[in-house]
């Protein structure tokens, strides 16, 4: 383990060194992935003292009751001896799994979006729900939302609804979200009493920097039109939101969120970017998922992921077989023990893949 850190305190020192260097500072990708990498070393790097401390107390235990001179002392030693002994393996679960080389997308910031699937309104209802939760659970996490673009349905909800979420290791965290949610219970709009299964789609993308994709500004069409829904005055009578068209993929991008038609054009650009970075990822993702033969975060945006069924107040992801009675928690926001579940099985099948690691 101790030479496998070495390696790696090798590495954190040399970017310790890069990063005050002019020329990388004025690289603005290279400086970026720099401090995150820094970040990241910096980590294993506390991990690596309190490894180093354990171990020589574990040493230095074992030469005082060998010794066994001094009763008072031995006694002492016993007890640093246990600490050392039932510490040690803790830390170095902790240190392989920090060794596992991370997906550089998993610092970024992420564009989600939410659209209704099946179930009319019902769907679009349950769309809002899912916006709800995400909404109080990045507010716990102290991470920022900031709304894209949205259409309402006709009785709520939303039929579709983008948002970005800025803060740290965004995107590593909200990836798992991505798939089908499927949700069972009596909609609102229901007479009978009767259990209806209705769905909604998320979507999570990385979102990229400028220097992550280029966008030839002659393969853009802009569009400019009035925005619809909440905002005041300005609704309907001023050309701020836009539509960006990226003609070589069809992709499209759009926001109406800012009153400034000047902001909305500078988040579409973002979401389209994000989209453009999202289509190459997809690819690497679903021949990752096919080497590990991972359900965890394939590129696969079909797979239904997760039911929520209420009579029953229970909460299944099926990637992992997780099942919850803790319905009203989880819709409230109370999502990380889910998330957490669904990391481990990651990093297990991670671990697994990878040889070098101890």
């Amino acid at each position: 383990m101790l030479d496998k850190l070495q390696i790696v305190k090798q590495r954190f020192d040399e970017v310790n060194d890069l990063i005050i260097q002019p020329d990388i500072i004025s690289d603005q990708k290279r400086y970026v992935q720099l401090t995150r990498e820094y970040k990241d070393l910096k980590l294993l790097m506390d991990k690596r003292e309190a490894y180093i401390e354990l171990t020589n107390n574990l040493n230095e235990a074992e030469e005082i009751i060998a010794d066994g001179s001094d009763p008072e002392m031995v006694e002492m030693a016993k007890m640093q001896y246990d600490e050392a002994k039932e510490g040690i393996p803790k830390l170095e679960e902790e240190i392989k799994v920090l060794l596992i080389p991370k997906d550089p997308e998993d610092a970024k910031n992420a564009v989600v979006e939410l659209r209704a699937g099946t179930g009319g309104d019902e769907a679009s209802i349950f769309a809002g729900d899912l916006f709800r939760m995400y909404t109080k659970y990045c507010e716990g996490k102290g991470w920022n939302v900031s709304t894209v673009d949205f259409s309402e349905g006709t009785n709520g909800g939303f039929k579709e609804i983008q948002f970005e979420v800025t803060g740290d290791d965004v995107y590593g965290t909200l990836k798992f979200e991505a798939g089908v949610h499927r949700v069972q219970r009596v909609p609102q709009t229901e007479t009978q009493g009767r259990v209806h299964t209705s769905a909604a789609t998320v979507m999570v993308f990385p979102e990229a920097e400028e220097f992550d994709v280029e966008i030839d500004p002659k393969d853009v069409r802009i569009d400019y039109f009035c925005s619809s829904g909440p905002g005041g005055q300005s609704v309907n009578t001023t050309y701020s939101a836009v539509r960006l068209t990226h003609e070589p993929t069809g992709l499209v991008a759009q926001c109406q969120d800012q009153k400034s038609q000047h902001k909305n054009k500078e988040k579409a650009f973002k979401v389209l970017r994000s989209r453009l970075y999202d289509l190459e990822l997809a690819k690497k993702q679903e021949e990752d998922a096919a080497k590990r033969g991972s359900m965890v975060s394939s590129g696969d945006r079909s797979a239904k992921i997760r039911t929520y069924n209420y009579p029953q107040g229970r909460v299944t992801d099926h990637r992992i077989g997780l099942t919850l009675y803790d319905l009203q928690n989880i819709v409230n926001g109370d999502i990380q023990k889910i998330i957490d579940e669904l990391q481990l099985a990651e990093n297990t099948e991670k671990l697994k893949a990878s040889d070098d690691v101890i």
